[in-house]
């Protein structure tokens, strides 16, 4: 898609053309569980000979690759349910079946509305995710805010200090070429 981006739309601004442009994978845990899964179900069935197809157990193969590729690795959660189960299973589960031991994420933040009172993933706090040995116990915060509220500014303010500009650029969709 970010190739596609790139040859039609180069001078739009976008996550996916960003994305693209620096070898940042993404992935998509529940991408049939959406209207962009029930367009793919209407194109497929309006192109039998040649369509495009999701794959989500490469998906998770490939997140798992990322994480045996690196060392320290931390969650910013959005939301909950699906994806924050996907992130925080690849390392417990998916890395250990695949033979691959790693440590848990050092880092997590989850952004959420959801309570915890009705037992459901979403409300289901880091404190958990420690409990299963996802999520380090010292570095993890729940921010209990509507989330186009709260990640702007914590976009603005990660972008303002700068410390990105010093980090090295990991490139992990250059793994999987």
């Amino acid at each position: 898609m970010g190739a596609y981006f790139e040859k039609h739309y180069s001078k739009v601004d976008s996550v996916i053309l960003e994305a693209y442009r620096h070898d940042v994978p993404i992935f998509i845990p529940a991408f049939s569980d959406s209207s962009a899964g029930f367009g793919l179900v209407f194109h497929q069935q309006q192109n039998l000979n040649g369509h495009v197809a999701i794959d989500s157990v490469k998906d998770f193969k490939e997140l798992t690759e990322i994480k045996g590729a690196s060392q320290d690795t931390g969650l910013f959660i959005v939301g909950g349910g699906v994806r924050k189960n996907f992130a925080q299973d690849i390392i417990v589960v998916a890395t250990d079946v695949l033979g691959n031991e790693r440590p848990m994420h050092k880092y997590a933040i989850q952004i959420t509305v959801a309570d915890e009172r009705d037992g459901g993933l979403s409300g289901s706090t880091l404190k958990e995710a420690c409990s299963w040995g996802e999520v380090d116990k010292g570095f993890k915060q729940m921010v209990w805010c509507e989330v186009t509220i709260i990640v702007p500014l914590i976009i603005s303010d990660a972008y303002h200090r700068g410390s990105w500009k010093d980090r090295s650029r990991k490139r992990y969709q250059k793994l999987f070429s």
